[in-house]
């Protein structure tokens, strides 16, 4: 992940800019009122995917025309919260466990503001844990203190509430980073990496698991999937660091490793780029095995290749994560290893080195035809430096660019307090251009997943609406779309289909009912749809008209 310090590519990583089929696919058991006239010329397609339970008979849809300028109903649209340096979350080491919370819960309320629906909360930055791992220690980027006890589970606390206001939760781990520092043993004694220094390598000042040793493979997998399996994580979710960024003058100390564990090898290079391969399939199998609804996916450094080094490159001309973190994000994509990719592409268009109208085409090829969903991470973290990005509507103008390309269904912004202070103005654009009404989260038809029955619809004594649900699996939350006037007799609405009849959106309880308080507006018709865990929807519930 590019942290603020870091102006990526140009031709030189460390210097100005940033440095710069046919495959099986992974497959897996796995807010605002419209207008009278806008709702009779909009799609009524109520299904996204065949019934599973029993469910009332639907009303009856009239023939709708779809209004082209509708944004998209489903989205990604997401925050990293960053860990390592006291980025976003916690913003410095040794708060109490209540000013730890309020931080996160305010970083969460700040991302419902903007439209979001999803967070990628960091939760293993160093070889450390936000959570009571067996496996490493507590992060010092918790209390100051590596090993130091929290005084509750972070991790614990950033799903519950993040699913509280219905945003989505992909646990973000580092794979191979054990310190920002090169001292082994100031680590705490009982690290594992200290237990095993030769699973370990400095380069660059800081300290890495060596990938090309098969034991600190497996190590990493097994401590990064005891979260998987004890959270209710929605999805995993890795940044660009693998092998780590080259530093000018210095050499990857590995050619002992190389000669243990290098047969059938002739080119050291290829050997990294295999080692990564196995840890990413590894966590995909991993996954899969265990918890297969829980989405993997990977937010590459945005170059896989330029075209002038592989035909199959992008017209760029900056560093490639193929030949510097030897990480071959593009055969992930295509042997359906990843159920997202998410290349950082942290350029403005028209960039020459590396331009965001070249990377996003080539990244959509790459993806099409595959499995694997396309989302887009976004420099929130550049707003207001020199050139393009002094102009505040840059953002906006991705997601304009983005709209053009239907392969692209969501961005993912670095980072979260960047969208507050430098970049808020031009995330301020981005909600009223293309924010303003809410989305759902992609739906991934491989993971499975059930559409639930229609929910029922009640009004309470404060007039807000009391939603229980349909026979059958009760769903993860609802969505509440409201018409005005009174419901057509014998219909369901025209527009249901369009984000912007959609006011929101409610997490069901642990008895599956909700309530939902309604705009204070009369002479209004709502309707409400069940939504699975991986976002299928029902049809409507039947109409609940207030005058």
């Amino acid at each position: 992940m590019a942290y603020p310090n870091r102006n990526r590519p140009s031709t030189d990583h460390e210097t100005s800019a940033p440095i710069p089929r046919t495959a099986a696919p992974r497959t897996r058991p796995r807010t605002a009122l419209l207008a009278g006239a806008l709702a009779t010329a909009l799609t009524a397609a109520l299904v996204h995917a065949p019934q599973a339970v029993a469910a009332p008979a639907p009303l009856n849809p009239p023939t709708c025309e779809t209004d082209p300028e509708a944004p998209p109903k489903h989205q990604m649209r997401a925050e990293w919260i960053a860990g390592v340096l006291n980025i976003d979350w916690p913003s410095r080491q040794g708060l109490t466990p209540a000013e730890q919370q309020a931080e996160l819960t305010d970083l969460y309320d700040g991302a419902v503001d903007n439209g979001l629906n999803a967070v990628f909360v960091q939760v293993r930055p160093t070889a450390d844990a936000f959570w009571p791992s067996p496996y490493e220690p507590w992060s010092e980027w918790l209390t100051g203190e590596q090993g130091g006890d929290p005084g509750y589970d972070p991790l614990e606390f950033a799903v519950e509430q993040a699913h509280e206001r219905n945003l989505e939760f992909h646990a973000w781990y580092n794979p191979y980073r054990v310190a920002m520092h090169e001292d082994v043993d100031a680590l705490v004694e009982d690290h594992p990496a200290r237990q095993n220094p030769d699973w370990v390598f400095e380069y660059g000042g800081k300290l890495y698991y060596d990938p090309g040793v098969p034991e600190a493979r497996e190590f990493v997998i097994e401590a990064m999937m005891h979260s998987v399996e004890n959270y209710d994580i929605d999805g995993v979710h890795f940044d660009d660091y693998f092998y780590p960024y080259p530093v000018s003058g210095a050499t990857i100390p590995d050619q002992d490793t190389f000669a243990e564990h290098g047969t059938g090898f002739d080119d050291v290079e290829d050997w990294r780029r295999n080692n990564v391969d196995l840890m990413v399939e590894g966590m995909s199998d991993a996954i899969n095995a265990v918890k297969p609804q829980v989405k993997f996916g990977i937010s590459p450094f945005g170059i896989w290749r330029n075209s002038s080094t592989d035909p199959n490159g992008s017209d760029t001309n900056g560093s490639q994560s193929y030949d510097n973190q030897f990480a071959d994000s593009r055969k992930w994509v295509l042997e359906g290893w990843l159920d997202y990719i998410n290349p950082q592409v942290y350029w403005e268009i028209g960039l020459p080195v590396a331009d965001y109208s070249v990377l996003v085409p080539w990244w959509e090829e790459v993806a099409a035809g595959t499995d694997t969903h396309l989302y887009i991470g976004q420099a929130a973290y550049k707003a207001g430096n020199a050139g393009a990005w002094e102009d505040p509507n840059e953002l906006s103008s991705h997601l304009d660019f983005n709209r053009d390309h239907p392969g692209v269904q969501g961005d993912v912004y670095f980072s979260a307090t960047s969208l507050r202070t430098n970049a808020k103005e031009a995330m301020d654009i981005v909600v009223e251009n293309h924010y303003s009404s809410p989305a759902l989260v992609p739906v991934k038809e491989d993971l499975g997943g059930t559409v639930p029955a229609p929910p029922r619809v009640g009004v309470n004594g404060a007039g807000a609406l009391e939603i229980t649900p349909g026979p059958g699996e009760a769903p993860a939350y609802y969505a509440v779309y409201g018409f005005d006037g009174r419901p057509a007799r014998g219909q369901a609405p025209c527009g249901i289909e369009d984000p912007r009849t959609m006011l929101g959106t409610v997490r069901a309880g642990d008895d599956g009912s909700a309530t939902f308080a309604v705009p204070e507006s009369g002479d209004t018709t709502y309707y409400v749809t069940a939504v699975h865990r991986l976002h299928h929807e029902s049809r409507a519930s039947k109409p609940q008209y207030l005058p």
